[in-house]
């Protein structure tokens, strides 16, 4: 059976599409309000979780090593650790969005989105060499 993949992919880019208009929409909304700085870094927030969502497409499945244990548990374990860092990451960059839409102090959040991004980098990074 022949299965055409140009078809499927760009259902697998709608989802890092979307998010990467609504950095440019929040960051254009943001920049006619004249601040500036504010656009600017929730701008580079939504940018940098679509790069996330574009980078984990096609990601079949994570690796699993021991110390996880072995089989139905350790699956258990990874994808919720998955979904864990998911959705904080989702909660962080939706509540830097809000509060900048609001006027309100982002700092916090910028800091967590940055620990975010930072933490998941350098463990990519260091899981695909294998160390």
């Amino acid at each position: 059976m022949w299965i055409a993949p140009e078809r499927r992919s760009l259902s697998r880019w709608a989802v890092p599409g979307l998010v990467l208009g609504a950095g440019v929409v929040v960051g254009a909304v943001l920049a006619a309000d004249e601040r500036y700085g504010t656009a600017l870094i929730a701008f580079a927030a939504l940018a940098c979780y679509a790069g996330y969502l574009a980078f984990r497409r096609n990601e079949p499945a994570l690796p699993v090593s021991e110390r996880f244990g072995t089989g139905h548990r350790a699956r258990t374990h990874l994808r919720a650790s998955a979904m864990t860092g998911d959705v904080l990451t989702i909660a962080v960059i939706g509540g830097l969005v809000v509060q900048a839409l609001r006027g309100g102090d982002i700092t916090a959040y910028v800091w967590l989105a940055a620990v975010a991004g930072v933490t998941y980098l350098l463990s990519a990074l260091i899981g695909g060499r294998g160390l």
